[in-house]
């Protein structure tokens, strides 16, 4: 009997270890299954956040400054108008990379860029140092090599940009700054070689490094090219607005024609010199023009100032009036009645002499006319008359008189008393 409840507690023993381990098998599964579907559903929103992200990522905006094209997979997208993005107050919404790619231009941007190619070779100490200082320094011959310079004539040409002709050449010094900006950023984006823009890079710094080679060559031909038609004189004092005007439209011609977006918005000459190393005949050059301009201007303001004073501010009018055989007579009467000054002075005084001639020949034609009757009656005695009182009239102003009657005998008398005095000068000691 102990053997068979011995036997049965056996038996009952392994059922109850197999039920033990299955609940404990259900339980881990179910655990496992419930890390599981919250994993998934973890996975699902960090999946759904990304998307988002990844969507979200699309929506690009466009500074003040700036114009932006939109490439899909590396081609401009849109058509018209719709191919340059332009500023605006919400984004744009583009696929994210690597579908599309917003290249953003700095349109309003203005980019200055100086040259210096022209400019004789400086040291860093040179630069530093005074003017008068550096021309001590300067070597007795040019170096075409390290000094650079642009070529000049010395003849003025009628039309600087297209003239042509034989002339002698001078050397200048110069200093030029170009100011530009994008104008079309299709066309700059199309035709003009950008590096490529890598990750930290500013993609306006990488734009203004990319195009500065091209943009110094293009400068550089445009400034030979316009300098070679003007003198040195043009360059340094008289035509200097008019030479930065041909080489900006050198340059802009240059850059439309290889349809590079680019526009040049000033062209400045920032400094000139003549080569140093004739800096003294230079000088004296400058001084001599400077006296021939002085001179010339005091040889014109005397010639306003005279002729305002002999015709008033009509004479220069009147002067030209009278070369030219078209003007009416209308026109020069109105002209001398303009008249003022010392001409007016001397019109006056010869209208009122020919006004006392007139009177005085008229006045004897009636005086003449009286005598007319008395001379019919005594001819002799009247010209006689006449001859006496025409005498008088001569001899009005005579200090001394002396009356020879006819046949009388003439002495003249070398060594006269100095005591007598003429009548005018006694009646001016009375």
């Amino acid at each position: 009997m102990a053997e068979e409840d011995k036997q049965s507690n056996n038996n009952l023993q392994p059922q109850v270890l197999d039920k033990s381990a299955t609940e404990d098998l259900d339980a881990a599964g179910k655990s496992l299954s419930e890390a599981l579907r919250i994993s998934f559903i973890i996975l699902k929103v960090i999946m759904a956040v990304l998307i988002l992200a990844f969507l979200a990522s699309g929506f690009k905006t466009v500074g003040s400054d700036e114009q932006a094209l939109v490439l899909r997979f590396g081609k401009i997208r849109g058509v018209g108008e719709k191919r340059v993005l332009k500023p605006r107050t919400w984004p744009y919404w583009v696929f994210p990379y690597p579908v599309d790619t917003m290249v953003k231009i700095p349109v309003e941007k203005k980019v200055d860029l100086v040259i210096r190619s022209f400019w004789y070779y400086q040291t860093q100490e040179r630069m530093l140092a005074e003017p008068s200082i550096e021309k001590m320094r300067v070597l007795p011959t040019l170096d075409p090599i390290n000094d650079g310079y642009c070529i000049t004539r010395s003849e003025k040409l009628d039309e600087p940009i297209s003239g042509s002709g034989e002339s002698d050449y001078n050397i200048v010094h110069c200093k030029w700054q170009l100011t530009y900006q994008i104008y079309h950023p299709e066309r700059f984006f199309t035709n003009v070689y950008v590096k490529e823009v890598k990750p930290g890079d500013i993609y306006f710094d990488v734009i203004t490094k990319s195009i500065t080679p091209l943009l110094q060559s293009l400068f550089e031909d445009a400034i030979v090219t316009a300098t070679v038609n003007y003198t040195i004189d043009d360059v340094m004092y008289e035509q200097v607005a008019g030479l930065t005007d041909d080489v900006r439209k050198l340059l802009q011609e240059k850059l439309d024609t290889i349809e590079s977006g680019l526009k040049v918005v000033r062209i400045q000459m920032i400094d000139k010199t003549w080569p140093l190393q004739v800096d003294e005949a230079f000088q004296a050059l400058v001084t001599a023009s400077q006296d021939l301009e002085t001179t010339i201007s005091e040889a014109r303001t005397y010639e306003e100032r005279t002729l305002n004073e002999v015709a008033g501010p009509v004479a220069q009018e009147l002067f030209e009036a009278l070369q030219d055989k078209t003007i009416s007579e209308e026109e020069m009467d109105s002209l001398w009645s303009q008249l003022a000054g010392t001409a007016q002075e001397k019109i006056t005084e010869a209208r009122a002499y020919r006004a006392k001639v007139v009177a005085g020949a008229r006045a004897n034609a009636e005086y003449f006319q009286e005598l007319l009757p008395e001379y019919r009656k005594r001819p002799e005695l009247v010209i006689h008359k006449i001859y006496q009182d025409a005498i008088e009239r001569i001899f009005s102003n005579v200090d001394e008189k002396f009356i020879i009657p006819k046949g009388a005998e003439w002495r003249i008398l070398v060594n006269r008393d100095p005591s007598l005095k003429p009548k005018n000068q006694q009646g001016a000691n009375d």
